[in-house]
């Protein structure tokens, strides 16, 4: 996982919050937390940096693919 810093994650990156069981990519840092977005779009969240993780690559293609498939349904 990419890092700024002071450790939290890089805008950009694709990290699981793991107090929340979800994957989001890193929109921004707001005091002490990281905002995160579903990879589908949708409302940021906050989140403790202490929480997230970085993905594994077979945990990144799914999470990639999900969202490619969310994509190709909103479009029919």
């Amino acid at each position: 996982m990419t890092e700024d810093t002071d450790g939290a994650p890089a805008v950009g990156a694709t990290v699981h919050d793991t107090a929340r069981d979800r994957v989001g990519r890193v929109m921004g840092h707001v005091g002490m937390y990281v905002q995160l977005r579903p990879l589908a779009g949708g409302l940021e969240w906050d989140a403790d940096p202490n929480h997230l993780r970085p993905l594994t690559p077979a945990e990144l293609l799914s999470a990639l693919v999900a969202e490619a498939n969310t994509r190709s349904r909103r479009h029919r």
